[in-house]
C-alpha cells in the first residue's frame, strides 16, 4: 500500500468485502498499516486536516505486527492520548490438513499445523496450493507425495486465494504488488520465471476458477457501486467482460467440466444460496440448493455437484442433456471445519480428482502471541526523527 494513496470511504466500503482503512490520528499524525512493508509493520504518515490523505514517507512503528489476510485488518489501536497497543505472533489458528471420505471418515494428512486457508489441489491431485495467513498471507505448495512444504509467492504485502490452471502448470493469486488493492497475477508452479499480471484494476479482483481449456478466468470484483460481482477474463486479449452484475452479493464462481456452465452464490434471495447458469448465456438460472448454501465445487465427472450448508457437506446429481436439471440435496456428512468468511464468496475445501475424498482445514489451537503497548509513541518518535538530523 502506498501511504500517498487516497484511503477508502468506509462508508463505501461497507458491507462490500473491502476492509476499511485502518487509521488512528493522534497529533497531526496517521497510524497505518503496513504502507510499502514486508514483514507486517504498523507506520505512521502526516495525515491532512479534515482530508483522508496522508503524506510524507512512512517511517515504522512497530514490527511483526499480527494481520489478518481473511478481512485486511492488522491488531493494533491507538488511543487519543498516545497511547499504541498492538499484537504480535502468528496470525490465526495452528491448523491441520485432513482427508474427509464421503461418509466422513477422517485421515490426517500429514503437513506441519499452520494458519492454512482456501486449499486448492493440482489437476494430478499430487499437490496443494494453499494460503497460510500468519504475519503476512503467503501462498504455499504442499507435496502430497514428498510431504515437503515449499513457499511459492514472494511479491506484495498479501498473497491468496491460489488456483491452479488446468494444465497444472501455473498457479494464480490474489496480490497487492504494484500497490493495487488486491489483482490477479499468475507464475509457474515449479518457481522458474517471474509472475505476470492478469488484471490492471483500481478495485480488487479475486480469482475462482479456470475454464476447462484454460482460456477464460471466472473472478470477482468490487464495484463502488455495485459491490461484489462476477467478471470473466479472456486470456487470449485479457479483456473481461461481466456475468453478473448486480446490486446483490455474488462470487464463487466454478466452472463445470465441460465449460458450459457456471456456478456460484448469491444473497439475492435474502440470504447466501448456490445457483448455476449456462455460459456464456443466454438461458434460464437454476437454485441448487434449499436451505442455503455456499462453496460450490463440481465433480469432475460433471454428473454431481458439491456445496457446503453451515457445517453440512452437501451433494446433489447433474444432468446437462438434453437439458439442465439438478436432484434433491443430500448430505454426505456434518463436522465444524474451517468455512469461508462472510460474505461467503470464496471456497475454504477441495475435491480429489476421483470425487471421493474432501481435504478439509481443521480447526485447532490459537497461535501464540504477545500484546505490546507503547506510550506517547508520536513524542517518541519525533524525538528520534529530531535527533537523526
Amino acid at each position: 500500500m502506498d501511504c500517498r494513496r487516497r484511503l477508502p470511504d468506509e462508508r463505501a466500503s461497507a458491507g462490500r468485502g473491502v476492509a476499511p482503512a485502518q487509521i488512528q490520528t493522534v497529533d497531526g499524525l496517521g497510524l497505518v498499516r503496513r504502507c510499502r512493508s514486508r514483514g507486517g509493520a504498523g507506520r505512521i504518515a502526516r495525515l491532512l486536516p479534515r482530508r483522508t490523505r496522508l503524506t510524507g514517507e512512512a517511517v515504522p512503528v512497530a514490527e511483526g505486527v499480527q494481520f489478518n489476510g481473511g478481512n485486511g485488518r492488522a491488531a493494533f489501536d491507538a488511543s487519543a492520548n498516545g497511547v499504541l497497543a498492538y499484537r504480535t505472533g502468528a496470525s490465526g489458528e495452528l491448523r491441520t490438513l485432513v482427508w474427509v471420505s464421503r461418509n466422513g471418515t477422517e485421515q490426517p494428512v500429514t503437513a506441519p499445523p499452520r494458519a492454512y486457508q482456501q486449499p486448492r489441489l493440482s489437476p494430478g491431485g499430487r499437490r496443494v496450493a494453499i494460503e497460510i495467513a500468519e504475519a503476512q498471507p503467503i501462498v504455499w505448495l504442499y507435496d502430497l507425495t514428498r510431504e515437503t512444504l515449499t513457499r511459492l509467492t514472494f511479491h506484495g504485502d498479501s498473497n491468496d486465494l491460489p488456483v491452479w490452471t488446468p494444465d497444472g502448470k501455473r498457479t494464480t493469486v490474489r496480490s497487492t504488488q504494484d500497490n493495487s488493492l488486491g489483482n490477479i497475477y499468475w507464475q509457474m508452479a515449479d518457481g522458474s520465471g517471474g509472475r505476470e499480471r492478469l488484471t490492471s484494476s483500481e478495485t480488487q479482483n479475486s480469482p475462482s476458477a479456470w475454464s476447462p481449456d484454460g482460456q477464460l478466468l471466472a473472478f470477482t470484483d468490487i464495484s463502488p457501486s455495485t459491490g461484489r460481482d462476477i467478471l470473466v477474463m479472456n486470456l487470449s486479449d485479457r479483456k473481461t467482460q461481466p456475468f453478473l452484475h448486480t446490486p446483490f452479493v455474488e462470487g464463487a464462481p466454478e466452472f463445470s467440466p465441460d465449460g458450459r456452465w457456471l456456478a456460484y452464490v448469491s444473497d439475492e434471495s435474502g440470504r447466501f444460496e448456490v445457483y448455476v447458469q449456462p455460459y456464456p448465456g443466454p438461458g434460464g438460472k437454476w437454485q441448487i440448493s434449499t436451505d442455503g448454501g455456499a462453496e460450490p465445487v463440481w465433480n469432475r465427472n460433471g454428473r454431481e455437484f458439491f456445496f457446503r450448508s453451515g457445517n453440512k457437506m452437501m451433494a446433489v446429481d447433474i444432468s446437462t442433456q438434453p437439458a439442465f436439471s439438478a436432484g434433491t440435496p443430500r448430505m454426505l456428512f456434518e463436522k465444524q471445519y474451517v468455512s469461508t468468511p462472510a460474505p461467503q464468496t470464496f471456497r475454504y475445501f477441495d475435491v480429489s480428482p476421483d470425487g471421493q475424498r474432501f481435504l478439509m482445514v481443521k480447526p485447532g489451537e490459537q497461535a501464540p502471541t504477545q500484546i505490546s503497548v507503547v506510550l506517547n509513541w508520536p513524542a517518541d518518535l519525533k524525538r528520534g526523527a529530531a535527533a537523526g538530523k
